[in-house]
């Protein structure tokens, strides 16, 4: 798999942000998700490289034939530029309907003295799961990308301002690990996405939609660190105006060797990512070559 490294952040300036939030407070999100289809995606089909990308994925790893995995990633850019729009509609005050699958493993595990890790990826809306996983008890803390704009990290700051959510920056010396301890060790739950390497030498390598992918070894290491309990949260969207999350207990054995954990988890949340990935598949975001090309 050779990656390409991953910006992080959102497209676009503080300026043109601001703007975008005071336009959906009065129009209609179905209008901008009309003018992305019509006259932003085709641009960045056109000179951005996550065509070809995003082609492979639905010929490949899908098995779509060759009209179908282009009209696919049509559809997938498109479905990329509502979910963006939608994150800026939460922070016009935009509300959407989100219905919750097993929310009692949540909330069975929030009532508990032991923390735990949720584990995320690049599929669908996370960023919702933020504003509706929330429970008075226990802190989540989330980690975030340390280079995302300013003006995304300050309305994200203001839809926390009354939950109990804060954010753990990913910084450069690696202090965000110690919080992320910290965090574990005071009984918090941890939220991480667990679906990219992003250049770390640290990975674990799994069968995913038919070929070998690599996945991030640091997310299954924490949560094996201390035996916690593991749920992995996918937010998935239904239509216009709806969502659905997806809460999964990943099992592992506790009582067995430190490497055999990680394998079992990272095994868990393999599969259930690829279970996710195949019900939507036009929903997959991961712009760079998550598997070889040979493969």
């Amino acid at each position: 798999m050779a990656e390409q490294d991953w910006a992080g952040t959102t497209y676009g300036n503080d300026w043109m942000h601001k703007w975008l939030i005071r336009m959906l407070r009065i129009i209609d999100m179905r209008i901008l998700y009309l003018f992305v289809a019509v006259f932003i995606i085709p641009v960045c089909l056109v000179l951005n490289p996550s065509r070809g990308i995003a082609y492979r994925y639905f010929r490949h790893r899908i098995g779509y034939g060759r009209l179908k995995s282009a009209w696919k990633t049509y559809v997938n850019h498109c479905l990329f530029g509502q979910v963006v729009v939608d994150k800026f509609a939460m922070y016009a005050g935009k509300k959407f309907k989100v219905e919750i699958e097993n929310y009692h493993e949540f909330l069975d595990r929030a009532d508990r003295k032991e923390g735990f890790v949720q584990l995320s990826a690049h599929i669908g809306n996370y960023e919702i799961a933020g504003y509706t996983l929330v429970c008075e008890n226990k802190r989540l803390n989330a980690l975030v990308f340390a280079g995302e704009k300013a003006s995304v990290m300050r309305n994200r700051g203001k839809m926390f301002a009354d939950t109990n959510i804060s954010m753990i920056a990913i910084s450069p010396d690696m202090s965000h690990l110690f919080e992320i301890d910290q965090a574990l060790k005071d009984g918090e739950i941890v939220s991480m996405p667990a679906d990219r390497i992003n250049g770390s030498p640290k990975f674990i390598e799994h069968n995913f939609l038919g070929a070998k992918a690599k996945f991030p070894l640091g997310p299954f290491s924490v949560a094996t660190l201390r035996s916690l309990d593991v749920l992995a949260v996918n937010v998935m969207k239904t239509s216009l105006r709806s969502y659905k999350i997806f809460v999964t207990p990943l099992p592992y054995n506790k009582e067995a060797s430190r490497q055999e954990q990680i394998r079992q988890l990272s095994s868990a949340y393999v599969a259930e990512l690829e279970k996710r990935v195949r019900q939507f598949p036009t929903q997959w975001y991961n712009y760079f070559e998550f598997w070889n090309k040979n493969d």
